[in-house]
């Protein structure tokens, strides 16, 4: 009588080569404990990103309402409505813009405008359950009127 072994054990001498399959136990316990880790990594990676991309979408929307504000005729109005387009083009929600001082028309030379945008990260993460929870961001331009 012949015994049949299972060829998912043989090596090449037709020995059972334990060592390999123990093996796959291992892996499959390393896969176990570093995947979470892995995941979370990437994910805090991805979370801030978003929060470095909507930090410079604030910048850049405040220095070009800022730019706006020391134009001749420039108003509050156009101010807040030149940040929010760029916001809006870069998908940033529920933002805030404040301009100081509010009546830029009675500003005189040598006054300087100061604008500052800010939004919640929480409106604008990319990974729901957000590391930036409840925090909000925000940046400020100023510059002088020269004429």
């Amino acid at each position: 009588m012949r015994i049949i072994r299972s060829t998912s054990c043989l090596n090449r001498d037709g020995r059972c080569n334990t060592r390999r399959s123990g093996r796959r136990g291992v892996a499959a316990a390393e896969l176990a404990v570093c995947l979470p880790v892995v995941v979370l990594i990437v994910l805090a990676t991805i979370e801030s990103c978003s929060a470095l991309f909507l930090k410079q979408s604030l910048t850049v929307a405040a220095y070009e309402g800022v730019r706006t504000a020391i134009e001749k005729g420039a108003s509050s109005t156009t101010v807040q409505t030149n940040c929010n387009a760029i916001l809006k083009d870069r998908k940033i929600q529920g933002s805030q813009v404040t301009v100081s001082p509010a009546n830029i028309a009675s500003l005189k030379a040598g006054d300087y405008i100061n604008v500052t945008v800010s939004a919640p990260c929480n409106a604008n993460s990319l990974v729901p359950t957000t590391f930036f929870r409840g925090k909000s961001l925000s940046a400020t331009a100023t510059m002088m009127i020269e004429n």
